[in-house]
């Protein structure tokens, strides 16, 4: 039986033993994990031992029950939290509720209670974990969810958003054939009536549309998938050899002239280039859409192909804002391989295209300009990156060969994505030094926290606390406390302060709460410690 981890928050010892003793832990498949005797101690220590239920009393000292609830279910969301109290008080309840408490229990409290109490919580926490451990649920979800994903992998393809490179395992992952041999892309358009339709009218009618083509398209040895893409109905489809693309022509014409006596409208579609398979079908959906945009000129109700209206069309290459950002993340927060699977993708066009290395010259220029853009975002400078003397030009002697355009490229690449690392660890040593010399110069005042800080900094309080521990292995709280106990050590080897005065002035407006986290901080009083420094 898995055992789950209590955390108990009380200021009298007494209830806490009590607790501790009578209740059967082990066999209600519990373990008491740690005792706090006030609601500052509990919350570090839930934050070390990440407890699934805490019990607290609601009146402690330092932080009360509330307040900690209300600090938890923000930290450990997932935990059952149980509030005890000796005041028989609406108000209380109403609040504990309030922030998701699972039971209110009043004292003195009864260990049978307790044990209901702590058996009904197991009960759930065990359902939780059951259901995230259910693997047949989440595969029936899946399977579920399997034609979602599907169309949303093929829209991916068209778009150009799918690395090539992961293409066959995605395929495997959602249990899709890519067949072998050419493929192509083509976009239908619908021929609406004048005045248009309503946005449901049009949903049923892209519906139809997509049910009409795969019913009647018919192409010996070919295959077709139509699906929902970019407010319109796609199309991708697999021939057994080029020599098939003109019988796809015509099978396509066929479905044009079906379509006014089956839909009741006219449907316009535009038809893209072959292309080798199915890493390089967005270029052949490119072409698809450039096609229909001859419909004003060609008419409508028809298959318009732009092999035949721009022979040339194979030419067409852009860097659209989808690659943009993709370079920008591998630039920016990706490692080497992901870097160079980016690069490869972008230069495989030029490979598929077939161009003349002094007709991609323009799409390199793109390439070079995105990276012009984020070196100066990130506060590099562009020589670095390019090399002395760069004026926005690809050097002449890269664009001899493509493989030697691919290695300046990525060669550009990693000195740019080293250079912004560094800035970036540069940039988090200072935001480190400027947030200890803030706890230099504010430790004394008690409301000193990490909103504060933060607000000093301006970095949001999440993302601050996070690279505060990862650059200085410490909590922002543990290293205010260290600078705050620093002082107080120095005032009482130094002064002949008394203890309150040395606590304001350390930054805690408790004098009892300052005498707790000093004897926690050094095994011994201030009294004792100032006793020993003499």
């Amino acid at each position: 039986m898995e055992t789950y981890r209590v955390l108990l928050a009380d200021d009298e010892a007494e209830i806490r033993q009590g607790i501790s003793r009578k209740i059967h832990w082990e066999s209600l498949g519990f373990e008491l994990a740690a005792q706090a005797e006030n609601g500052a101690e509990a919350l570090e220590l839930a934050e070390q031992l990440r407890p699934d239920v805490v019990l607290t009393d609601i009146k402690m000292p330092f932080m009360d029950g509330l307040e900690l609830c209300r600090r938890l279910r923000k930290e450990l969301p997932a935990a059952k939290l149980v509030v005890f109290s000796g005041f028989d008080d609406f108000e209380y309840a109403r609040q504990a509720v309030s922030m998701g408490v699972s039971e209110y229990i009043m004292k003195p409290i009864n260990a049978r209670e307790l044990e209901q109490v702590l058996t009904g919580l197991r009960a759930q926490l065990e359902a939780q974990r059951q259901q995230r451990r259910d693997m047949e649920a989440l595969r029936r979800r899946y399977e579920e969810s399997l034609p979602v994903l599907r169309e949303l992998f093929f829209a991916r393809m068209l778009s150009g958003r799918m690395d090539p490179a992961q293409l066959a395992e995605r395929a495997a992952h959602y249990e899709l054939d890519l067949p072998g041999g050419p493929w192509v892309a083509a976009m239908v358009q619908m021929d609406l009536p004048a005045g248009g339709q309503s946005a449901e009218r049009d949903e049923l009618l892209l519906l139809s549309v997509r049910t009409f083509l795969e019913e009647h398209f018919s192409l010996e040895g070919g295959w077709m998938r139509a699906l929902l893409y970019s407010d319109g109905v796609a199309l991708l489809a697999g021939l057994t050899g080029a020599d098939q693309l003109y019988s796809l022509l015509d099978e396509l014409e066929r479905l044009c002239a079906l379509a006014p006596s089956c839909l009741g409208l006219g449907l316009t579609i535009g038809l893209g280039q072959l292309c080798e398979g199915p890493g390089q079908v967005h270029l052949s959906m490119e072409g698809a859409l450039a096609a229909l945009d001859y419909r004003l000129l060609m008419g409508g109700g028809r298959t318009l192909y732009i092999g035949d209206l721009e022979p040339d069309s194979s030419l067409r290459l852009t860097l659209d804002d989808e690659d943009q950002r993709a370079l920008a993340a591998a630039v920016k927060v990706g490692d080497e391989a992901q870097l160079d699977a980016t690069l490869h993708r972008l230069l495989d066009r030029v490979r598929a295209s077939r161009l003349q290395p002094a007709q991609f010259q323009l799409y390199v220029l793109e390439i070079v300009t995105s990276l012009v853009r984020l070196a100066r975002a990130g506060g590099v400078e562009v020589e670095e990156v390019f090399g002395p003397g760069f004026a926005g030009a690809v050097p002449a002697a890269q664009l001899a060969s493509l493989d030697r355009l691919g290695e300046w490229l990525a060669g550009c690449c990693r000195r740019l994505q080293k250079l912004l690392g560094r800035r970036r660890t540069d940039s988090a040593g200072r935001t480190v030094e400027e947030a200890m010399a803030y706890i230099a110069d504010h430790f004394a005042e008690s409301e000193l926290g990490v909103e504060a800080v933060c607000e000093h900094l301006h970095l949001s309080p999440t993302y601050f606390s996070t690279l505060f521990k990862r650059q200085t292995g410490k909590s922002f709280t543990a290293c205010v406390t260290e600078r705050r106990m620093e002082e107080a050590a120095r005032l009482l080897r130094e002064t002949d302060e008394k203890t309150y005065l040395i606590a304001q002035r350390a930054g805690y407006a408790d004098p009892n709460y300052f005498s707790y986290v000093f004897k926690r901080h050094f095994g011994m009083t201030p009294s004792k410690y100032r006793a020993g420094a003499g």
